[in-house]
């Protein structure tokens, strides 16, 4: 007999979002103790906490008013994972970002900042976050977070795409949502742009 978990498309989505906040806290978990039993180099460990740390926070974004609290949520499902926790919900940073020389802190610290918004506004988009009030604020939060960084040429390619797509969302109302091909160009937009931020970085500099 088959058992089935949801009813409908929304509670569907629902268990999927929670296996996938399941799944990035157990990976987290994983990959910070690899990390302090140097089983990985800080160079492997630093982008891959930044994608996680990245995706939990849109995922988390989306899902709080169905959970309010990830340690309860943690609690619930008896996860055992302080320090994932610590990770996503306290720190918010690689511990190579926390832990970094003060001489370098700032830089190190936009970069990642650079990559998790990168990687917010991509999630959005697959989650189909596609108002105008609702991709504004994430496409500022990126373009400030790259104009935070001197490292980066003024004409930039990344900043020139964000800042259009920007002004083309401030020509709309708040309301109003992207077709699904203006997603698309927007999605690949940001892909591209996050690939050649990545590629300008001197010796990959968040390593």
């Amino acid at each position: 007999m088959e058992v089935k978990l949801w009813n409908d498309k929304s509670e569907r989505e629902t268990y999927e979002n929670f296996a996938e906040i399941y799944a990035i806290t157990k990976t987290t978990e994983k990959l910070e103790k690899a990390y302090i039993r140097d089983i990985i180099s800080s160079s492997t460990y630093e982008p891959e906490c930044q994608k996680l740390i990245a995706h939990f926070k849109t995922l988390a974004s989306a899902l709080k008013d169905t959970i309010p609290s990830i340690e309860r949520f943690a609690d619930t499902y008896k996860m055992d994972c302080p320090a994932a926790l610590y990770r996503l919900v306290t720190s918010g940073v690689p511990a190579t970002v926390e832990h970094r020389r003060v001489s370098t802190e700032g830089t190190a610290a936009f970069v990642a900042e650079c990559v998790q918004n990168f990687i917010t506004a991509m999630d959005s988009l697959k989650l189909n976050m596609v108002a105008v009030d609702q991709l504004h604020p994430l496409l500022t939060d990126l373009s400030l977070s790259l104009n935070k960084l001197s490292i980066l040429p003024v004409d930039f390619e990344g900043k020139m795409k964000v800042s259009q797509w920007i002004l083309m969302l401030s020509k709309m109302e708040a309301a109003d949502e992207l077709k699904e091909e203006q997603a698309r160009q927007l999605h690949f937009d940001l892909e591209s742009s996050y690939n050649l931020f990545m590629a300008a970085l001197p010796n990959r500099s968040i390593g």
